[in-house]
């Protein structure tokens, strides 16, 4: 049988990625991008969002007993009501799924009919509960000013992280609409924001992440026996190719629009697809070392 911490945190990984990816498609969509086209994007993801949204409200509902298993005794506590009740109540951990079960009734509820306020409300909701992840990271272990400066950069790089890797979403489409003349225009304003924003998401991404490095660990993460420090390096390495497709894409691809627009697209369009998997391999690491003692 699966053991609590495991099925944890498989939870966490399907968690986080559910909330990165929509939030930095929403915000994306919502301030970046022109709202004829963005409507159109939405139309085009059909139900995805909704049911990327329903995952996250799941894993909400489920993280509070494994949760509570692994901080009792095991699956016996998994439904205990009385340590279910301790544990939401009277620990860092209960406020911080307090503040992730109101976030995912604002992001369930933007799924309401009216489709006026979705793109503001999705991403309010999946904004919110990045940034509740943040009150059991590592920012724990220190006191006063120092924790809430810790906290305020692991909000930063999640949603800076969040912003990057969920944009590329709604990004594959766009370039698709590049070839539609109705949506042409709209589409390379798109494209032009995305590369201006995103200049800075990666830039803040790999700040934070040097700062969070430094607070948790005093050094760089060169000690391969440590658990938490070897897959910490392999994250690393890991955005550091997403940062070096980045500029491919940005700096030989984008250009190349004008010559060989066909091949240029397709490659930029595998490019992204490319990014979106490695950032979802880091965000199972994450869900891993992120319950590691960081030694």
């Amino acid at each position: 049988m699966i053991d609590p911490n495991t099925a944890l945190e498989a939870c966490r990984f399907f968690h986080d990625a559910s909330l990165m990816l929509l939030w930095g498609a929403s915000a994306f969509l919502w301030l970046l991008v022109p709202k004829a086209l963005a409507d159109k994007v939405w139309r085009m993801f059909g139900t995805a969002p909704f049911l990327t949204a329903l995952i996250a409200g799941l894993t909400t509902l489920i993280s509070l007993p494994l949760e509570t298993a692994t901080i009792g005794n095991g699956w016996s506590d998994a439904f205990n009501a009385g340590t279910i009740y301790d544990v939401l109540f009277e620990t860092t951990v209960g406020q911080a799924w307090q503040a992730q079960a109101a976030a995912a009734l604002i992001l369930v509820l933007a799924f309401l009919p009216s489709r006026h306020w979705r793109g503001q409300g999705v991403a309010l909701g999946s904004g919110l509960g990045l940034a509740a992840l943040t009150l059991t990271g590592h920012a724990s272990m220190h006191e006063g000013w120092l924790r809430l400066a810790h906290r305020a950069n692991d909000i930063l790089h999640v949603l800076t992280g969040g912003g990057w890797l969920g944009a590329l979403v709604p990004l594959i489409p766009i370039l698709r609409l590049l070839n539609t003349p109705q949506s042409r225009a709209e589409a390379l304003l798109a494209l032009r924001r995305f590369s201006t924003a995103g200049h800075s998401a990666v830039a803040l991404v790999i700040a934070s992440g040097i700062i969070n490095t430094m607070l948790v660990l005093q050094r760089l993460p060169t000690d391969w026996s440590s658990p938490y420090q070897a897959l910490l390096a392999i994250k690393i390495a890991l955005v550091a190719g997403m940062s070096l497709l980045a500029i491919v894409n940005r700096y030989v691809l984008v250009p190349r629009i004008r010559r060989d627009r066909v091949r240029a697209l397709n490659a930029i369009r595998l490019g992204s697809i490319a990014e979106i998997i490695l950032g979802i391999v880091v965000i199972a690491l994450v869900a891993v070392f992120g319950v590691l003692e960081p030694v």
